[in-house]
């Protein structure tokens, strides 16, 4: 009989995180998914249909106590996939142009897109067993080679930053394990907003389909849904 693998799920309130979990419960996985402190969530609906298999456990990867907090709750855990599913845009979207941004906002999407996955990273990795994978939402827009047609300037450069950032990290961390940079495309979230292409019931199975066929392969990948490579 096969060992029921763990995953942890970091932003899994709602959109693709939370679509996320769901399919890795349906596929038979344990979960374990964090929201921020506050309010009750589709996450918490979940957890009460799926006694036993999905925890919920409390997170704002903004604040560095809390990653520790939960590095803490995760003491002795060993995990298949840690996946980091958490991210913003700047409140006045696509149109506003890197002058026009405020300094407080440009260092909430930064700190939010950048930083605080990386935190992450840096804190939880370890606890991903060899073999296991290590992934984190990125974006096609992410791309400085595919980067055509301007626009969205502050989301574009968090994602850029993070892509970078973990490329490093893979120099250090990545000869064990498998790293992913998952760009799922426009996919309608809150985020991404309903004039997108697809639902995410359309895109959610290649989406965990595309992150559990890493397992095994050491080494950074930054692909699309269907496991395509996207130029960096």
């Amino acid at each position: 009989m096969s060992k029921i693998k763990t995953a942890l799920i970091v932003g899994a309130s709602r959109g693709l995180g939370f679509a996320i979990a769901e399919e890795l419960l349906k596929r038979d996985w344990k979960v374990i998914g964090t929201v921020r402190e506050g309010k009750r969530t589709k996450l918490h609906e979940l957890a009460e249909k799926w006694t036993g298999k999905l925890r919920v456990q409390y997170l704002d990867m903004t604040i560095p106590t809390q990653i520790e907090g939960l590095k803490s709750n995760l003491i002795g855990e060993s995990l298949d996939l840690l996946f980091v599913n958490a991210g913003v845009a700047n409140d006045k979207g696509m149109q506003e142009t890197i002058g026009e941004i405020s300094t407080e906002e440009f260092v909430r999407v930064m700190v939010t897109n950048t930083l605080s996955p990386m935190r992450v990273l840096e804190r939880l990795a370890e606890n991903v067993r060899q073999g296991g994978v290590v992934g984190v939402m990125s974006s096609g827009q992410g791309s400085i080679a595919d980067n055509e047609n301007g626009g969205n300037d502050v989301y574009r450069a968090s994602k850029a930053a993070l892509n970078m950032i973990v490329r490093s990290f893979a120099v250090r961390e990545g000869k064990d394990r498998a790293l992913l940079l998952l760009a799922p495309g426009w996919i309608k979230t809150d985020m991404g907003g309903q004039e997108a292409r697809f639902s995410v019931e359309e895109v959610i199975g290649d989406i965990v389909d595309t992150i559990v066929a890493q397992e095994g392969k050491a080494g950074l990948r930054y692909l699309d849904r269907f496991g395509k490579p996207i130029r960096w």
